[in-house]
């Protein structure tokens, strides 16, 4: 192995840094724009694909400001583990760019250009952690993150998405970057130094108790941006971000970057060895265990898309923390080869519920019955990306939790083995309603869905469309529903899907959530409301992106309201006709992304890397 003086790691999260500004100047020139976030995303790739084949050949990438710290160096390097992460993300921004271009557009949503700006700035700091070279520095971008993805957490800025922008910063900024920082520092004390790779030695000599401390800080630090139970309420509260935010940024950079962290302190802070001496490990597949379970519960009963795909992705990330925690060579490749498989398949996911909405503006699961025949497509990438959260074979999820069974039994503990095992039927049991109720079920034939409608579920009475909106909003038919209101308040125990404002449900109130363009078209006060316009569609239109309506309820004008409407779903052929292709050509291909994982994991490059990370710990 090599150490390579390089400036490729800093080029890597510079070049999107750099784009921030430039994103900002071209604000009255939306196509310019977005050329710019899309030229960066693969400038970016390219950057760091290119460093790929030499660190499968055993070498290293690095770059060094100096010390900034006493015996602390702010130091980039492309090893293998952060290569794993930086080509993931870097990867999947390529395509969330041309996506989220044709979502916002297609929303009309307000501030595009502060949106972009700190997607570059949130893909920026996370290949700054990717590729830190110790725990101080992962810990600078660690921060950085939570700063930069809060503009897109509260993009809405109603009170709602304030307040879930808020939390978010408290769980992730302080309370997890306090819980880092405390660790570092008690591993600087302990090792001397907080070097990935350097610190294991000094903690296998130091006070157990304060080892052990210092190892409980720095998972629970890492552990809450990766969604552990407890400490996990805040990422289904930020799913009122636009859904780009939600799929790559919450399913992919912000959630990963946890996960990215603990595979960090086990491997390279503590290693192995270390770990299983201090027995740190079993409590910790205990909480990763504890979490995939009681996830999956949840998402049984969200009637809302985005929610449910949050509670299941609380739950997948805990399959990589089990994997690691178990410490097995096996499972530790099961728990890192996790990371792009659920990555591929849950951003499939998150951005079919994205084109769900702009195309029907639905996102209650029980107004998609028969939804496949007016989304084929769609439906089809959806169907493929489930099939492999519950680890069919053929798709990503297969592969990663195959290893992760055999990695659990290898060391004797098929108590966690028998967990994914579980927790695999409650994924079926959480997808398949919606995959069947797509292509098999009518909106006027529908099967019951006691999980949701029935007693079991929260709601009384036969299941109806109706039941699940808000006193005074639209039905599948457009028509006004009195009833809807107060069932969706009533107290039966069950939590509600999302909160209620002024008796509607705080999703149905967010541009995100739904039809962008009726704030301008129906108050024209507010269209007036900038002198500077910038058009997000066509240039010469004059419309301003800045504009922020004051009242969304306005979306209930629409003639269509979510759901199918008067005479069902409107039969869209297979040729691309159910959306614009800047929304569903990233679909098909990340699902494309899934099966090619599932199929040639070793083609994908990524098993190949994963292989390179064990045998370099087993070493």
């Amino acid at each position: 192995m090599s150490t390579v003086e390089s400036l490729r790691p800093l080029l890597a999260v510079a070049i999107s840094t750099v784009a921030i500004p430039l994103i900002v100047a071209s604000y009255r020139r939306p196509n310019v724009r977005d050329s710019i976030s899309v030229l960066t995303a693969l400038g970016k790739f390219a950057i760091v694909a290119s460093m790929l084949p030499a660190v499968l050949n055993g070498d290293e990438f690095r770059w060094s400001l100096g010390t900034y710290a006493p015996g602390v160096e702010f130091a980039l390097r492309a090893d293998p583990l952060g290569m794993l992460f930086a080509l993931l993300s870097s990867l999947l921004w390529v395509f969330t760019a041309f996506y989220a271009i044709g979502y916002m557009r297609g929303l009309d949503e307000h501030s595009q250009t502060r949106f972009f700006a700190a997607f570059a700035g949130s893909l920026a700091a996370a290949v700054g952690i990717a590729f830190a070279e110790n725990l101080l520095t992962i810990f600078v971008f660690y921060e950085l993150l939570s700063v930069a993805t809060y503009p897109l957490v509260a993009h809405d800025e109603t009170d709602e998405a304030r307040a879930a922008g808020r939390k978010y910063l408290l769980y992730t900024f302080f309370g997890g970057g306090v819980l880092v920082l405390g660790g570092t520092a008690l591993v600087y004390v302990l090792a001397g130094t907080t070097t990935f790779g350097a610190t294991a030695q000094g903690l296998s000599t130091a006070d157990p108790t304060l080892a052990k401390a210092a190892f409980a800080m720095l998972a629970a630090g890492f552990g809450i941006k990766a969604g552990l139970m407890p400490a996990h309420s805040w990422l289904p509260d930020a799913m009122v971000a636009p859904t780009p935010v939600s799929g790559l940024l919450h399913a992919v950079a912000v959630v990963k970057a946890g996960a990215f962290g603990v595979a960090r302190v086990i491997l390279d802070v503590y290693g192995p060895d270390v770990v299983s001496d201090l027995g740190v490990g079993l409590p910790l597949a205990a909480v990763a265990a504890f979490t995939l379970l009681a996830a999956s519960v949840i998402a049984l009963r969200q009637d809302h898309l985005k929610r449910r795909l949050a509670y299941s992705t609380i739950s997948q990330l805990s399959y990589i923390v089990l994997g690691l925690s178990l410490l097995g060579p096996t499972a530790i490749t099961g728990g890192l080869l996790h990371i792009p498989a659920h990555a591929f398949m849950k951003l499939t996911l998150f951005f079919c519920a994205g084109i769900i909405h702009v195309e029907t503006h639905t996102d209650y699961i029980p107004e998609m019955d028969g939804i496949g025949k007016r989304m084929p497509l769609t439906m089809t990438a959806f169907a493929i990306a489930a099939a492999g959260m519950a680890g069919i074979p053929l798709v990503a999820g297969f592969v990663s939790k195959w290893f992760l069974l055999v990695g659990a039994v290898q060391v004797n503990e098929a108590i966690f083995a028998v967990a994914l095992l579980v927790s695999g039927v409650l994924n079926i049991a959480y997808f398949w309603p919606i995959v069947y109720g797509a292509f098999f079920e009518s909106p006027d034939g529908a099967d019951e869905k006691p999980l949701i409608s029935g007693p079991l579920g929260g709601r009384e009475g036969p299941r109806n469309i109706q039941l699940l909106k808000p006193a005074g909003s639209h039905g599948s038919h457009g028509e006004s529903s009195g009833m809807g209101g107060a069932l969706a308040g009533s107290s039966d125990g069950r939590d509600d899907p999302a909160p209620l404002e002024d008796g509607e449900y705080a999703v149905d109130r967010h541009p995100s959530d739904h039809a962008g363009d009726s704030a301008t078209e129906n108050d024209p006060a507010v269209a007036a409301e900038s002198d500077d316009s910038v058009d997000v569609g066509d240039d010469s239109a004059g419309h301003d992106e800045e504009t922020i309506a004051d009242d969304h309820d306005d979306h209930a004008d629409h003639a269509h309201h979510g759901g199918p409407g008067p005479d069902g779903w409107e039969r869209r052929r297979w040729t691309g006709e159910e959306s614009t292709w800047l929304l569903l050509g990233p679909i098909l291909a990340v699902a494309t992304g899934a099966l090619v994982l599932g199929i040639v994991p070793y083609e994908a490059q990524f098993l190949e890397l994963v292989e390179v990370i064990v045998e370099g710990v087993s070493a």
